[in-house]
């Protein structure tokens, strides 16, 4: 028998006949709609996406309030946060691997270490992140996004903030933490990472230390920086001073203190 919801059979979604659907829901800002009133689209496509008419005249300064109003819930949300560090990685890391438990383990160390520490708020890595500074008693940020998929936040943020527009939420990441530890992930947070070495570089933000977590993960890049950018002059030498590489939690965390004072 096919499932109603998906129009998959039992066996295809690895669910018991009679078992119910995880439920769908779509977060739009302050809104939930779930099943027949998800609609489609997001608040950044309708923003982003060329107009063929001229509705968007009338439509766009409006917009600029909505902005104005996640700029200052994320403000208000986090102002008194404290010390906090950013958590980068895959959505896709499994429970069960390697990476996750790495995840866990550096959520725990920056709690230990006197840190907040603050994610995307979903599953994978960030999720891995987020339990370890729920388990050592810290705080844990999540930060949503809307997107044209399921989503939510993870079980282990104790605060949470859902934006609507991808540039309020990158704000929120770089304003709100001393430095980053990214660990291995995919085009969201290869743009999260390259947009805060863009801000170290242009001085648009200072003492603000970056690791990559995981050598064999991240050593192709750092290959075709060298080998690439840095060798074609695209790109100064000293910028691979940027960021630090390592496989080590206590020293990934150690690198972030050690540049931030705390």
């Amino acid at each position: 028998m096919a499932n109603a919801e998906d129009g998959r059979t039992p066996a295809e979604t690895g669910r018991t006949p009679g078992e119910q659907a995880p439920q769908r829901e779509q977060r739009l800002g302050p809104v939930v709609r779930r099943r027949g009133q998800m609609q489609s689209g997001t608040t950044d496509q309708h923003l982003l996406d060329t107009h063929g008419g001229s509705g968007w005249v009338h439509e766009d300064p409006f917009r600029v309030l909505r902005i104005q109003s996640e700029f200052v819930e994320g403000f208000g949300a986090l102002a008194e946060l404290g010390p906090a560090v950013s958590v980068f990685g895959s959505a896709r890391t499994a429970p069960d691997s390697p990476e996750y438990e790495s995840g866990v383990r550096i959520g725990r160390a920056l709690v230990d270490a006197g840190f907040a520490v603050i994610t995307g708020g979903g599953p994978g890595a960030m999720e891995a992140a987020n339990r370890g500074a729920y388990e050592a008693g810290g705080v844990s940020v999540g930060l949503g996004i809307e997107l044209p998929f399921e989503q939510g936040l993870n079980r282990y943020v104790d605060i949470g903030v859902n934006f609507r527009y991808f540039f309020v939420r990158k704000t929120m990441f770089v304003k709100y933490a001393q430095g980053f530890v990214v660990l291995p992930g995919g085009l969201g947070t290869l743009d999260e990472l390259f947009e805060a070495l863009t801000l170290v570089q242009t001085r648009k933000v200072t003492r603000f230390p970056i690791v990559l977590f995981g050598t064999a993960y991240w050593e192709g890049l750092v290959d075709w920086m060298k080998n690439t950018l840095i060798a074609q002059g695209k790109a100064s030498p000293r910028d691979l001073d940027l960021f630090h590489v390592s496989d080590d939690v206590e020293e990934a965390v150690a690198l972030v203190s050690k540049e931030t004072g705390v």
